[in-house]
């Protein structure tokens, strides 16, 4: 049996609303849900923010419909940057997060990010208006034109619970948006999964950089991608 994942779940001062959130996606049978942080590394010299522990956020994880065990819940940040320089993997300060994404602002990075990145396409703005939903729609056809709906994930990008959708109505989105069946059936499922391993592997060769202090992990610190 497939496990479906929204990696890209909005969080907000409102523990309340995020808890709803979290709670819905575990009804509509969602076994991993991310929250998702977003960072700016140009306004302001702020900060990286630190995410909320689990476990103070949500005492007791709601159980997975369908399922015996309770919902997995992530922490995710997305770097908003027009700059390569800002997207470090390794950083010290990322590594409380279980994944990385980055949003350019420009198509130059755009087209810099390696080869093997993953392309993230989020729904809830499309539920929000019309003119958003014309624009969701033209912009995830021209993605699949260009990706041909390989290492494609589906999310929602939802703030409120009413914005999210079962696992099987997502992947009735992606064909709309272009994808095949069965790539749509993935991008909410395992092509998430193989996300989250390569964050696992991430996170362990951040380990191995911090403990050793290998002088030729420079090039592997400028990978970049828009999941990691």
């Amino acid at each position: 049996m497939a496990e479906f994942m929204d990696l890209n779940v909005s969080t907000c001062e409102d523990q309340s609303r995020v808890l709803d959130l979290i709670s819905t996606a575990a009804q509509l049978g969602f076994s991993t849900v991310a929250l998702n942080y977003e960072f700016e590394p140009s306004a302001n010299h702020r900060a990286v923010p630190s995410p909320t522990p689990t476990n103070q956020l949500i005492p007791q994880l709601p159980l997975v419909q369908g399922r015996s065990r309770p919902i997995r819940v992530l922490n995710r940040l997305t770097i908003v940057t027009s700059d390569p320089g800002h997207f470090r993997p390794n950083a010290p300060e990322y590594r409380c997060y279980d994944l990385l994404a980055v949003r350019p602002t420009t198509e130059k990075l755009f087209h810099a990010t390696d080869r093997g990145v993953v392309f993230e396409l989020s729904y809830a703005a499309a539920i929000r208006d019309a003119t958003r939903r014309r624009y969701t729609i033209s912009n995830a056809v021209s993605l699949m034109e260009s990706c041909r709906g390989r290492n494609v994930i589906l999310s929602s990008a939802a703030e409120k619970p009413l914005e999210l959708r079962g696992p099987y109505d997502v992947a009735n989105l992606g064909l709309l948006f272009g994808l095949s069946d069965g790539d749509a059936k993935e991008a909410v499922s395992s092509s998430c999964r193989s996300v989250l391993l390569h964050a696992e592997t991430r996170k362990t060769a951040s380990g191995v950089v911090h403990t050793v202090k290998s002088p030729d992990t420079g090039p592997a610190a400028k990978r970049r991608h828009l999941m990691e």
